[in-house]
């Protein structure tokens, strides 16, 4: 009977400890624009991410960052206007930047 408690605890814990981690905020970056586009995402930690050459259509894969205030900006190839948006990243969140169509050129972040 002890032994099987010690299983049923031992579960217990293993399971917790796995409800309980945490990861790192991911974004991805969808160009819905004709024309390809470098993005950059800022956060408040000081680091910076750029993706680069993300073509007409194309939905990077997704890269991780740290929690907190973040900026995204995007130079779009042939537009005079650069797009940006704020939002918070929290843990065990993923966003989608979406560079939409119109003009002007906006951002969207979807999770």
């Amino acid at each position: 009977m002890k032994k099987i408690l010690a299983h049923i605890l031992a579960v217990v814990i293993v399971l917790a400890m796995i409800g309980c981690s945490e990861e790192d905020p991911q974004f991805r970056i969808r160009n819905e624009r004709l024309d390809k586009a470098n993005v950059q995402i800022q956060t408040s930690g000081g680091n910076t991410v750029n993706i680069n050459d993300v073509a007409s259509g194309q939905t990077t894969a997704y890269s991780t960052v740290a929690e907190g205030n973040t900026a995204v900006t995007a130079v779009i190839q042939n537009e005079s206007v650069s797009p940006s948006a704020k939002f918070n990243c929290e843990m065990d969140e993923r966003y989608t930047v979406v560079l939409q169509t119109g003009n002007p050129p906006t951002i969207r972040i979807d999770n």
